[in-house]
């Protein structure tokens, strides 16, 4: 029997906005709108030969009781005006960046991706995602908002018609006559006639080097799953147990038939964290002392305010969870996924946990909000990520790093090596654009027959 060929590791760095990972109070942390940290981190990544570089998107800072929310450092600079900057000092990082399918166009999409692609030399990535939230939308001249399903509809039919632009000049549309003046000919009229958009013109940009840019994706609903199996390269995705892996993993690869696509055609990507050490006993002292810099008093009484839709200052973050019910009616805070779609059963699991654990409010919120995290030497922090992508839990990881920006440094200096002792992780970029990296098919080039795949 011939053994099953070892999987290769797929890894991201994610340059963290908003949120409530990063350690913004600690000494090394540093700026996240000035470029040098954004340059700090993409050569960083380069330098660890990560696949690519992932920005992160914010429409509206959000409010918490009635005012822009001070427990996370807030501003973004604009998404494409950062990959564009960061593609002049990188050579071969692919660059991801998100950028809502709700709010956007598809030409002024086409047009933003295409250029970042040329420019980059074949390295853009556009992370779709949508919005159904009003509170943002206010920021836009459509306003309101969208249903649940309206806004994975749209979704399609903006990545539909985006790629229609994108794959719209022949393949020898591009001719260049110095003498004669032409630098292209008969470049067709790209027309699109859908529910949403209806338009009828000439793309004005050529075929980027790697076709159009990779897609990424990133919803867990069953509509979000759906529409990454038919529209996405890669996908990102919360899940991240052993078992939740392996179920989501399963999942999305199993929806993919259906639409004509083959197993390797979409990779998932789960986000993590890590912690390292000499020792693992180290290394898991100083991941509870990175908790509690993440989770401070005053944030876990705010999460805690975003189940119950109540002020809760009054509260102890060290005493145990308020015997009030909540106000499932209240959105305490705007901006923000509210992943508590019924608080009254989040708030008795809560309850049942806390009692069950001993638990106050603030270990309550360090015990919840936490994500998956890689904790251990260098060597077990490499089997770790090894045995999660070996046994189909994940393609890879988008690793979101507790400082801003070195905090990728120690990854890059000790765990990637591990991981490529392991033969599990690239020594080497062997080609230039990020679908070379992610060992996906140029979309313009005919898929390979199963059979000479598997030869």
């Amino acid at each position: 029997m011939t053994a099953k060929p070892r999987k290769q590791v797929h890894l991201a760095a994610h340059f963290p906005g908003v949120n409530n990972t990063t350690v913004w109070a600690d000494p090394a942390s540093r700026s996240q709108v000035e470029f040098s940290s954004f340059e700090h981190l993409a050569r960083t990544a380069e330098r660890g030969l990560f696949d690519f570089f992932f920005l992160a998107e914010g429409l509206r800072l959000r409010e918490h009781r009635g005012r822009v929310h001070d427990l996370d450092v807030v501003g973004r600079p604009d998404t494409f005006t950062v990959l564009n900057a960061v593609a002049a000092v990188t050579e071969r990082l692919g660059l991801a960046g998100t950028i809502n399918s709700t709010y956007n166009e598809p030409f002024e999409l086409a047009k933003q991706f295409a250029s970042l692609d040329h420019l980059s030399g074949g390295r853009a990535a556009w992370n779709v995602v949508t919005s159904s939230d009003a509170f943002t939308g206010e920021n836009f001249r459509r306003g309101g908002y969208l249903e649940h399903s309206q806004r994975y509809r749209r979704a399609e039919e903006v990545v539909e018609a985006t790629r229609a632009l994108w794959d719209s000049w022949p393949t020898d549309a591009l001719v260049i006559d110095r003498e004669r003046g032409i630098f292209a000919r008969d470049i067709p009229e790209t027309a699109f006639h859908g529910s949403q958009f209806d338009f009828a013109a000439p793309f004005v940009v050529p075929p980027s080097p790697q076709g159009h840019p990779v897609l990424l994706q990133a919803g867990d609903s069953d509509e979000g799953r759906e529409f990454g199996a038919k529209a996405a390269d890669a996908i990102f995705t919360a899940h991240g147990t052993l078992e939740a892996g392996q179920k989501f993993y399963a999942d999305i690869k199993g929806r993919l038939a259906k639409y004509g696509r083959a197993h390797d055609e979409l990779l998932v990507f789960p986000a993590a964290t890590f912690v390292l050490g000499d020792t693992e006993t180290e290394a898991r002292e100083r991941a509870r002392h990175i908790r509690y810099q993440q989770v401070s008093p005053q944030t876990a009484i705010a999460f805690l305010e975003q189940v119950w839709g109540r002020d809760l200052s009054a509260y102890d973050p060290d005493g145990p969870l308020p015997e009030i019910e909540p106000d499932a009616a209240t959105e305490i805070t705007r901006g923000r996924v509210r992943h508590a779609k019924d608080p009254l059963a989040v708030a008795t699991a809560w309850r049942e946990k806390a009692e069950a654990e001993k638990l106050s409010i603030r270990e309550l919120i360090i015990e919840v909000t936490a994500r998956q995290q890689f904790i251990g030497t260098p060597a077990q922090v490499a089997e770790q990520i090894d045995h999660y992508v070996q046994s189909d839990a994940a393609d890879g990881f988008i690793l979101v790093p507790h400082l801003t920006p070195a905090g990728l440094d120690e990854f890059v200096d000790h765990v990637v090596p591990e991981l490529q002792q392991r033969g599990s992780f690239r020594t080497e970029y062997t080609g230039t654009t990020l679908r070379d990296h992610l060992g996906l098919r140029h979309p313009h080039h005919t898929p390979v027959a199963e059979g000479a795949r598997a030869s």
